[in-house]
């Protein structure tokens, strides 16, 4: 009996090393994460956002935006108020402003939270991979490191590099916890990314706290709530022609 709790003991412990010891590439790291949620990822989802932007004396400025995911590939977010007509849809890897219900631009457009916080579970494998090296990350480039007190899997930059193109996977939940690269006209400044205090949402995760900072300050916060996953969505709620005739939140 003693020999039987030990040898389950050491399987417990080896386990979780093992199984870390399989993903040695972004190859590897992309294929782990859709095993694991392909199947159980929410299909869409709504929240309330609570956005706070900071201009560079600290002031802030706080509104309210209502938004709608359908993975992969759209999301559409209105400002308050919702009768006025304004906000942003992405959808088809393009993004469509609108202004007093019409829209006002539209240009191309992969958005790089997107892939990496959801649409990288329900997206084709190869899909994922030429996506990704579209935003220029460095697929051959992938170590180990630890965020916030937690083992993560960086893709795209060497240690001690913070600047170029990279995104950061958490190790045990497999999902994406911060992002950074080059930003401004030259380059030579850095954005960062960071999506921070995971929630179970469906069979999937949310992260009601999504953090930019530019050049290490401060410049957004992002705070959801009323997270619902799986709702019944109507399709064409993602089709900028249907902008102001149908809203999912009135």
């Amino acid at each position: 009996m003693r020999y039987f709790i030990l040898v389950c003991c050491l399987i417990i412990a080896i386990a979780p090393a093992s199984y870390a010891a399989k993903i040695k590439t972004t190859e590897d790291l992309v294929t782990a994460m859709q095993k694991k949620y392909a199947r159980s990822w929410y299909k869409t989802a709504t929240f309330v956002q609570k956005t706070i932007d900071y201009d560079k004396d600290g002031k802030q400025k706080v509104s309210t935006w209502y938004e709608a995911l359908s993975v992969p590939g759209s999301l559409r977010i209105d400002f308050t108020p919702i009768k006025d007509g304004n906000g942003i849809l992405f959808t088809d890897r393009k993004s469509f402003s609108f202004k007093d219900g019409k829209q006002e631009t539209s240009r191309e457009f992969v958005h790089p939270l997107m892939i990496l916080g959801f649409d990288i579970y329900k997206l084709p494998f190869s899909e994922v991979l030429d996506t990704l090296k579209t935003l220029k990350f460095d697929l051959a480039i992938l170590r180990e490191d630890t965020w916030q007190g937690r083992p993560v899997y960086v893709v795209g930059a060497k240690q001690g590099d913070l600047h170029s193109p990279q995104f950061w996977i958490d190790q045990k939940n497999l999902y994406f916890v911060r992002m950074l690269g080059p930003a401004g006209k030259d380059g030579t400044q850095t954005q960062e990314t960071q999506f921070n205090k995971y929630q179970r949402l469906g069979g999937g995760w949310m992260a009601p706290e999504v953090i930019f900072k530019l050049d290490g300050k401060l410049r957004t916060t992002e705070e959801y709530s009323e997270l619902r996953a799986n709702p019944p969505l109507d399709p064409r709620l993602f089709d900028p022609q249907y902008w102001t005739n149908v809203h999912w939140r009135e």
